[in-house]
């Protein structure tokens, strides 16, 4: 018997609370009971809630909390594969299979979501440009629908596997997901990292040789104006060989044991990241990283989560939340991006986490967001004054270059945008009368922005 309960729910950046049934499940049993039954206001899956939106929110219906189906099934070694429960969190999963040899194809910023979400997301990580997303490394996954449970490969059912990803769980309920495994021979990764004294240095460079490493990220300070316009340090990274590795990890080539270091205290201020404090940090964090830094080594978790060594670090910002905001923008596209970090420098928007990455190939999914070009995110505080209207600016100037923004997200998009950032809203809506004729699969999200 699936347990019920109340809850007032937000997405991660602790904006727009909306109150929903949320109900656990533990059988894919549960699941098909729960679409069968959903009332007027529908359903929707959840994980561990960390998109920064409404995403996962059913304001007046049912939440479908997934995370105790939570188990890996399988691994097949031969085959560089992992069968999972969707509501295994990337933590979960790596703490299996890193000790075995292998790493996760694609990782968002934290570990902390579920393979679900991620999918439904259809996440990228510092290595879009060489791996494209997590859809591209999946071979198949069972879907629950309002009109019966279905196995999906990119080969039996094109238009539900890529319409799945990043569709934001409005295709039905993942359970259980095939995933294609990276081979590593160490859990380091060998790192270069380079501090670039403008926006047109950083991005040069990425232009140059981004090809030439796995992972790829630069950190930028919005902040910054006239000839530091967009100073950044930028980051690459590769597994390390294990005949790379210093001596002391020789022992030990693949452990992985990461831990967080400190708590947020539930009680900050709201202000406490502001522009003074993130000025400071930002100059700080600038000025203490070396100029050229090569042939260092990181661990996974400091170089692909650095945020999760603080539990619960949405609590900084306060009791008014931030939003995060992340565009993509065409590669011709330098004018925009230029213009953006404008924006943000003169309207002194602080950003305590803004990073620029380059995006390969798309894949075909209509509601999927990665695009080949520039991708920009920021995590912006709430309380900052006018922050609404340069983000509506920010969206008409995204918008005007054939960009779109990140539903995983979004919290504020206006709906006529919406259309022209995904002009397959069309081919979105065949998909969804096909699998969910009666729209049982519902979200705060969906009805924000009207979604088909």
């Amino acid at each position: 018997m699936a347990d019920a309960r109340s809850e007032m729910l937000t997405g991660w950046s602790r904006t727009a609370p909306s109150a929903a049934t949320v109900v656990s499940v533990s059988s894919d049993t549960e699941v098909d009971d729960l679409l069968a039954h959903a009332g007027e206001r529908g359903i929707i899956a959840r994980g561990l809630g960390r998109s920064y939106g409404d995403a996962a929110q059913n304001a007046g219906g049912t939440v479908l909390d997934g995370l105790s189906l939570a188990d890996v099934i399988d691994v097949d070694v031969a085959r560089d594969t992992v069968r999972v429960a969707a509501g295994i969190s990337f933590d979960t999963l790596m703490r299996f299979v890193v000790p075995l040899g292998f790493f996760v194809p694609v990782t968002p910023g934290t570990r902390l979501v579920t393979v679900g979400g991620a999918l439904a997301a259809d996440v990228h990580g510092k290595n879009h440009h060489v791996d494209g997303s997590l859809a591209n490394h999946v071979e198949a996954f069972t879907l629950h629908t309002p009109k019966g449970v279905v196995t999906v490969t990119p080969d039996s059912d094109p238009e539900l596997f890529w319409g799945t990803a990043g569709a934001m769980g409005l295709t039905g309920v993942v359970t259980e997901v095939v995933l294609r495994l990276l081979p590593v021979e160490t859990s380091l990764l060998r790192t270069r990292n380079e501090r670039c004294h403008d926006l047109d240095t950083v991005m040069a460079r990425m232009l140059d040789d981004d090809a030439d490493y796995r992972y790829s990220v630069a950190w930028i300070d919005c902040l910054a104006s006239g000839t530091s316009l967009g100073r950044s340090i930028l980051s690459r990274g590769d597994h390390a060989q294990r005949d790379e590795l210093p001596p002391k990890h020789r022992a030990k080539p693949l452990h992985f044991d990461p831990q967080a270091r400190i708590g947020a205290p539930p009680w900050a201020p709201n202000g406490l990241l502001n522009r003074a404090s993130i000025a400071i940090f930002n100059e700080l964090w600038y000025r203490v990283s070396p100029r050229l830094h090569g042939g260092g080594f990181e661990t996974i978790s400091s170089f692909f989560h650095p945020l999760d060594g603080v539990r619960e670090w949405n609590r900084l910002y306060g009791s008014r939340g931030f939003l995060q905001y992340q565009y993509v923008v065409p590669d011709d596209a330098h004018a925009a991006v230029r213009r953006s970090v404008e924006m943000l420098s003169h309207a002194r928007a602080a950003s305590f986490l803004a990073v620029l990455k380059r995006f390969g190939a798309q894949n075909p999914g209509p509601l999927s967001f990665p695009a080949p070009g520039w991708t920009l995110a920021l995590d912006i505080p709430a309380t900052v004054p006018g922050l609404a209207q340069l983000l509506d600016d920010l969206d008409e100037l995204v918008a005007d270059v054939g960009g779109r923004v990140y539903l995983a997200k979004d919290s504020r998009l206006r709906p006529e945008l919406l259309p022209v950032m995904y002009p397959d809203l069309p081919r979105f809506a065949e998909l969804r009368a096909r699998v969910d004729p009666a729209g049982v699969l519902q979200s705060d999200l969906r009805r924000r922005l009207g979604l088909p």
